[in-house]
C-alpha cells in the first residue's frame, strides 16, 4: 500500500542524521514509552466514545510510534519492518489453523470465540516452551491491575484450571467477602489489603465468566459517578450554595436525585 511505504519513508526521513528533525532523531525506545502509552489511551477512548475520526487519527499515530520503534531497532541493528511484518503474519497463520490449514482434514472443527481464545492460549503456550517456565509468564506487570488479572486467569484457564459457570465464582466471592469483614473487625491493615486484593481478584474472575470487561466495567462505573457527582456541584452553584458547606445527609438526597436521571 503506497500510503504505508509513504508512511514509512517519512519516519526514515524524520530519523535521517543529517536531514532529520532533531527531536526526532534525539528518541530513544525508552524515552517514547510515555507517548506512546499515551496514544494508546487517546486511542482506546476514541474507541469508546465511538468517535470514528477521532479514532482514524489515534490509529495514525499510534501507528506512528510503532514505526519509530521498528526504525530504531532497524539503525541498531535488531531488525526490520520486513522481520516484524513477517513474524505477526507467522504468528498468526500458526494460531488460527482453524482458517489457515492447507488441508481440509487438518482444518479443526468450527468453533466459537471462545473456544478459539483458549486454543490460542494453548498454541501460545506450545510457542513459548522453549523460553518460558509457566503458562502465566508473557503478561506484562505493567499492565493495569484489573487486565493483569483477567490476563492471568484467562491463562489458568486454557489448560482447565477454571470454575465451571459464573454462580460458583459469586459463591467465592460472597466467601472473599466475609473473610475481608472479619479482617475488618481485626483491624488489621495488612489482612485487610491482602482480603481486598482476594475479594477483587474473584470480582474480575466473575466479570471474565461473563464475558465482561471489567475494566470497562468500572471505568463506565467511575464515569457514572463522574455525571451524579457533577450535577451535584452544578445544583450548589445555580442555588449559589458553599458545597463544602452542604451536610452528608444533603448531599446524600441530591444522590439520590440523580441516580433517577443518570
Amino acid at each position: 500500500m503506497k500510503e504505508f511505504t509513504d508512511l514509512w519513508d517519512i519516519v526514515e526521513k524524520l530519523r535521517d542524521p543529517e536531514e532529520g528533525c532533531p527531536w526526532d532523531i534525539k528518541q530513544t525506545p525508552h524515552s517514547l514509552i510515555p507517548n506512546f502509552i499515551e496514544e494508546l489511551y487517546e486511542t482506546i477512548e476514541a474507541i469508546e466514545n465511538n468517535n470514528p475520526q477521532h479514532l482514524q487519527e489515534e490509529l495514525g499515530d499510534l501507528l506512528l510510534h510503532i514505526l519509530m520503534q521498528v526504525r530504531i531497532a532497524k539503525e541498531a541493528g535488531f531488525f526490520t519492518l520486513a522481520d516484524v511484518l513477517k513474524t505477526i503474519s507467522e504468528k498468526l497463520i500458526s494460531r488460527h489453523p482453524h482458517v489457515f490449514a492447507q488441508k481440509k482434514d487438518q482444518k479443526q472443527n468450527r468453533m466459537d470465540a471462545a473456544e478459539v481464545k483458549t486454543n490460542w492460549e494453548r498454541l501460545k503456550h506450545h510457542e513459548k516452551r522453549k523460553t518460558r517456565k509457566s503458562i502465566l509468564e508473557g503478561i506484562p506487570k505493567s499492565m493495569p491491575a484489573l487486565i493483569y488479572a483477567q490476563r492471568m486467569q484467562e491463562k489458568a484457564a486454557s489448560v482447565g484450571f477454571d470454575w465451571k459457570d459464573a454462580s460458583e465464582v459469586l459463591n467465592k466471592i460472597e466467601e472473599e467477602f466475609l473473610e475481608l469483614k472479619d479482617t475488618e473487625r481485626e483491624n488489621n491493615q495488612e489482612r485487610i489489603t491482602e482480603e481486598l486484593g482476594d475479594l477483587l481478584f474473584s470480582i474480575v474472575n466473575y466479570a471474565r465468566k461473563r464475558g465482561i470487561d471489567s475494566e470497562a466495567a468500572l471505568k463506565k462505573a467511575a464515569e457514572k459517578f463522574r455525571q451524579r457527582f457533577q450535577t451535584i456541584e452544578e445544583h450548589h452553584k445555580q442555588n449559589k450554595e458553599n458545597i463544602y458547606e452542604s451536610s452528608m445527609e444533603k448531599l446524600d438526597d441530591l444522590w439520590e436525585a440523580t441516580k433517577k436521571n443518570i
